[in-house]
């Protein structure tokens, strides 16, 4: 008879507190008797000492560092019950001035007894993945901006005009090469060119890789719903759903809003009632991913602008009612994930077109085996949309778009969502 792990009762509670090159492990039993006194353990030798000195009935808390997530795999499999503690309430919670490895190990064993561990949800794999690639792609971006200030700077410094058009495009390339420098300032500008074309490369590829993996299990059922939202695109869209992870975790949307850090704070004392600016206390890139799409939707997306200038009528400032718009656009993006539903504010042309964008960005593989026009089709059935939209004109350009007999005969389930 298999036995289940979560009948088996806690014996000891463990804590580690997670370094760079080692783990300082300490334990104590429900009694808060030391049973395992704080030491340290290198790294090179933790997978051996868990396997040796831990099991099935302990408890384990580890806090929540970039390595976290390693540990808490080579854990969770041997222990009855493992936690991710979120290192910024610990600290909220213990306002210790004094800080040691074994003061730290005694405090998140307090914590761990008393059942009030402050936890981080723990994402599986293809999340941390995802995650790591948007956080590359940010690291990528970053090195862009830098790269441009530079160049930037040159022009300050020399009181140059500079030319018309984007400044760093391939066209205005020859005006760096005009310009009158020295030696060695020419030698810099080079090496920042040279560099930021490279970097753009990076970026190119990456945004490949989004578009590629958006059409994929896990993500393409999510991904099909989010393109609805304006201005959320393939990189906006799978950063937001990297971020998230699983929408089941929020019960309701102001959960998610609050996780963003869009919600608003507070202060209330008393007769005091003072509204504050949002606690920006939460994923920076969902927020950012967030804000971008609100930018755009306010030029582009005629409800989103109507919101938008009812917002500045009010006397909000333009960053301000950006910002609340970001904050409605991510209650519609729980809407739109949690209950699969279709939004109500875009035209099955507006949704063609996402589409189509959608497509161009893949490669022949990412289509799994749909042309572009068959692709197109596919995503608005599975909104429930287009059923007999056959071509879409955007820019004084038509395009067809495959009929709905010609998809429902290559994916015969889409019948069942009829």
């Amino acid at each position: 008879m298999k036995i289940d792990p979560k009948s088996i009762p806690i014996e000891r509670y463990i804590a580690m507190d997670i370094h760079k090159h080692y783990v300082v492990v300490g334990g104590m039993d429900p009694q808060k008797e030391w049973v395992l006194r704080p030491r340290k353990v290198r790294m090179s030798r933790f997978s051996e000492w868990v396997l040796k000195n831990l099991n099935s009935s302990d408890a384990v808390v580890i806090e929540s560092t970039s390595n976290a997530w390693e540990i808490y795999d080579l854990i969770a499999p041997v222990v009855r019950k493992t936690v991710v503690a979120n290192p910024l309430k610990v600290g909220q919670i213990a306002g210790a001035k004094v800080k040691t490895d074994r003061l730290d190990v005694e405090r998140l064993l307090t914590l761990l007894i008393a059942d009030i561990v402050p936890e981080v949800w723990v994402p599986p794999h293809h999340v941390r993945d995802l995650r790591s690639l948007i956080s590359h792609r940010w690291c990528i971006q970053k090195q862009i901006t830098m790269t441009k200030n530079r160049l930037q700077s040159f022009i300050h410094r020399f009181n140059l005009l500079p030319p018309e058009g984007k400044l760093f495009s391939e066209d205005n390339r020859s005006w760096w090469e005009e310009q009158e420098f020295s030696t060695m300032v020419r030698f810099q500008i080079e090496q920042d060119l040279l560099l930021m074309e490279h970097l753009t490369e990076h970026k190119k590829a990456i945004h490949q890789e989004l578009a590629c993996l958006s059409n994929r299990d896990p993500w393409a059922k999510d991904m099909v719903f989010l393109m609805q939202i304006p201005d959320l695109g393939i990189v906006l869209s799978m950063t937001v759903l990297s971020a998230i992870g699983d929408i089941s975790r929020f019960d309701e949307a102001k959960n998610l809003v609050g996780y963003a850090g869009l919600g608003a704070g507070v202060h209330d004392s008393g007769l005091k009632h003072q509204g504050k600016g949002i606690t920006k206390a939460g994923r920076k890139e969902l927020r950012w991913a967030m804000v971008e799409a609100a930018w755009g939707a306010v030029r582009s997306d005629p409800y989103w602008k109507a919101q938008f200038q009812a917002l500045k009528k009010r006397g909000k400032h333009a960053n301000q009612s950006v910002v609340a718009i970001a904050r409605k656009m991510l209650v519609a993006v729980w809407h739109v994930l949690s209950k699969s539903e279709s939004r109500r504010h875009s035209t099955d042309e507006d949704l063609a077109y996402k589409m189509l964008i959608w497509a161009q960005r893949m490669d022949e593989a990412a289509l799994q085996g749909l042309s572009r026009q068959q692709f197109i089709k596919y995503g608005l059935l599975r909104l429930g949309a287009g059923q007999d939209l056959t071509r879409i004109v955007r820019n004084g350009f038509p395009r067809r778009i495959a009929s709905s007999e010609e998809v429902l005969a290559l994916k015969p389930e889409l019948n069942l969502l009829e």
